[in-house]
């Protein structure tokens, strides 16, 4: 049976995704008077990544980033996130007095102190040699969250860290931030012969097996983003057909797919409660924070819902799938704090600085972030 045209849409999103990645080499170099926590390890996809697959060894589809209009925004050039300015990350650490995560791959003589991001774009969760095998791969980026712990557990032992013992003891100082991650493996597998189901219980196996890892070595402060409403997405709206919405508009059979996922692991996290109690694990409901913001644009400043700031195409979309931002083509929007969307795979800095203050300050956080750094301060 031919796929589907959602399955079309959802595919294309992904392989798309995963052809685009961001890095950042900038540091915040202002001192703060108080800082929550010494350090951030950041894990993730393409949404956190900060740089680790800027010059990687892979497609030449990744260069394009690099450069103008990336990072124009708030940088002024690119800083290679797939974005015109910040990440959600960025605003993270911004809000804890730290400087910018850099990335695992590109760490330099003492600019890790205050943490590293081993985020990479294009990741999956579930190991790559299952796509492989079951020929599936894109073979764009062979990372999944696997190999971010194994950077991790090598970066550890490089910093004369291994396990929980002594010498880790800063980890009662240090947040995990695990950004979302698992929707290039629905990517892959749509209109295969794996069901969905069957990648959502795989997915959540490697996932819970990280967050395990984690904790195990000692976490405890841990936040989990869940999956955004990918349907959302202007590269979504622009492919699937029309009669396949939601109530907001959007692309009813992604969003249903990524809220799917997003229950499974909230209930798996509530189980990691019961059995690290001594952790605090919180929920990002980038879900429904980006729903939020969609029933009420205008509340938060925006007033385009689905077309690209940097884009080429006709309206209501100004998007094309050859002619993407970055291609000779593209034009830019002249005010994109008013856009959602920035290239038609991820979002401008102006949303991902509403959603990261929903996480931060709003009620999007189970339990809120507030509460977390309140158990802080009474542990010390």
């Amino acid at each position: 049976m031919a796929p589907s045209m959602s399955t079309i849409t959802l595919i294309t999103i992904y392989t798309f995704s995963l052809l685009f990645s961001i890095t950042s080499s900038a540091t915040s170099t202002a001192e703060q008077p108080s800082r929550p926590f010494k350090k951030i390890y950041a894990f993730g996809d393409s949404f956190t990544d900060t740089g680790n697959t800027h010059n990687a060894e892979g497609p030449s589809g990744f260069g394009h980033v690099s450069n103008s209009p990336y990072g124009t925004t708030f940088f002024n050039h690119s800083t290679n996130r797939y974005s015109d300015g910040r990440l959600v990350i960025d605003f993270v650490t911004e809000s804890l007095s730290l400087p910018y995560l850099p990335p695992y791959r590109h760490i330099k003589r003492s600019n890790d102190t205050f943490g590293v991001n081993f985020a990479v774009a294009g990741s999956t969760a579930i190991n790559h040699e299952f796509f492989v095998r079951n020929n599936l791969s894109l073979d764009i980026t062979p990372q999944s969250i696997q190999t971010q712990i194994l950077w991790f557990n090598k970066y550890l032992e490089s910093q004369g860290c291994q396990g929980v013992d002594s010498k880790c003891k800063d980890f009662d100082e240090t947040l995990f931030w695990f950004g979302e991650i698992g929707v290039n493996d629905y990517a892959y597998t749509l209109g295969s012969t794996v069901s969905e189901d069957t990648i959502r219980k795989l997915a959540m196996s490697s996932v819970s097996g990280a967050l395990q890892s984690l904790l195990e070595k000692g976490a405890k402060y841990l936040v989990v983003q869940g999956h955004p409403p990918t349907g959302c997405l202007t590269l979504t709206m622009y492919l699937a057909p029309e009669d396949d919405r939601d109530d907001l508009g959007c692309v009813k059979s992604a969003n249903d797919l990524s809220n799917n996922h997003n229950l499974m692991l909230q209930a798996r996290l509530q189980e990691f409660r019961k059995q690290y109690p001594h952790a605090v694990i919180v929920y990002a409901d980038y879900f429904n924070a980006y729903r939020t913001v969609m029933k009420n644009p205008s509340k938060y400043g925006f007033k385009d819902l689905f077309s690209v700031c940097c884009g080429s195409g006709e309206p209501p979309y100004n998007f094309t799938v050859f002619e993407t931002c970055g291609t000779p083509n593209a034009t830019v929007c002249t005010s994109p704090s008013q856009y959602i969307n920035w290239d038609g795979v991820h979002l401008t800095e102006a949303m991902y600085k509403v959603v990261s203050n929903m996480f931060l300050q709003g009620n999007y956080s189970q339990p809120p972030f507030d509460f977390l750094l309140e158990n802080k301060e009474r542990h010390g």
